[in-house]
C-alpha cells in the first residue's frame, strides 16, 4: 500500500533533472520553495520514520541525516554549486567511527539503499584491515549473499589503493577488500516499491542487506 512518499520521489526526479540542466544558484533560488516543501521536508520526515525501524531491526539507535543540496566545492575541480540528487544517511548513535551506516540515494539515474563503513584513515583504517584479515571469509560470504540479490559495491568514497597495503601479502585471499579505504554495498530499490509503499520497501531492503551490517557490527 502506498504511503504518500511516492509523491516526494515523483517531485524529486524531474526537479533534479531540471537542476542538472540549470545548475546555478540563481535557478535554484527561483525553485527553492518546491525543493524545501516537496522534497527536503518529506525526506526529513521519512528519515525519522526509518531511523525508528532501524532501531527495531538492529537493536541500536540510528541518527538520520538529509545531506545538504549545496556542494562543498572548495577542493573540487567541479564547481557546480548544487547536488542534483537526494542523499540520506542513518549513522549509529554510538559514535564509533567504524560503526556501519545506512544510506539512501535518489537521482534520475539511481534509487538505492546501501550499508557500509564510511571513508577511513589512520587508526580506523588499520582496524578495518585487521578485520578483513581475520573475518574476510565471513564478510565475503555476507557480500555474496546480497550480490545474489543484485547488490553492487558502491563507488562512493576514496579510490582503492593500487596495491595491497603492508604488512599484508600481495596474494592475500581478500586483497581487494584490503585495498579499500571505504566499503559499502547497495541494492536498487525493487521495481514494485510503489505497491508496497516506500517505507515498507526500504525495510525490506534493510533486511536484505542485514548480513553485511551484522558482519561490520559484530566484528569490526
Amino acid at each position: 500500500m502506498a504511503d504518500g512518499f511516492e509523491q516526494m520521489v515523483d517531485t524529486a526526479l524531474p526537479f533534479f533533472t531540471e537542476l542538472a540542466a540549470n545548475n546555478s544558484k540563481a535557478w535554484f533560488e527561483l525553485h527553492k520553495a518546491r525543493y524545501v516543501d516537496d522534497i527536503r521536508k518529506p525526506a526529513e520526515f521519512m528519515a525519522d520514520l526509518v531511523s525508528e525501524d532501524l532501531a527495531r531491526v538492529t537493536g541500536k539507535p540510528h541518527t538520520p541525516k538529509v545531506f545538504r543540496i549545496y556542494r562543498d566545492v572548495r577542493f573540487s575541480k567541479d564547481k557546480t554549486p548544487l547536488n542534483a540528487h537526494l542523499h540520506l544517511m542513518w549513522a549509529s548513535s554510538d559514535k564509533d567511527p567504524l560503526a556501519p551506516a545506512w544510506f539512501m540515494g535518489l537521482a534520475p539515474d539511481y534509487f538505492l539503499l546501501g550499508v557500509g563503513v564510511l571513508p577511513m584513515k589512520g587508526d580506523s583504517l588499520t582496524r578495518y584491515r585487521a578485520f578483513v584479515d581475520m573475518w574476510g571469509d565471513g564478510l565475503s560470504d555476507a557480500m555474496d549473499s546480497v550480490f545474489a540479490l543484485g547488490a553492487e559495491v558502491s563507488d562512493w568514497g576514496p579510490e582503492p589503493l593500487k596495491r595491497v597495503p603492508k604488512p599484508y601479502d600481495a596474494d592475500h585471499p581478500h586483497a581487494e577488500l584490503l585495498k579499500r579505504k571505504a566499503l559499502s554495498v547497495s541494492l536498487p530499490m525493487p521495481a514494485d516499491w510503489r505497491t508496497k509503499g516506500l517505507i515498507k520497501a526500504l525495510n525490506a531492503r534493510i533486511k536484505d542487506l542485514q548480513p553485511v551490517w551484522e558482519m561490520f557490527d559484530k566484528h569490526l
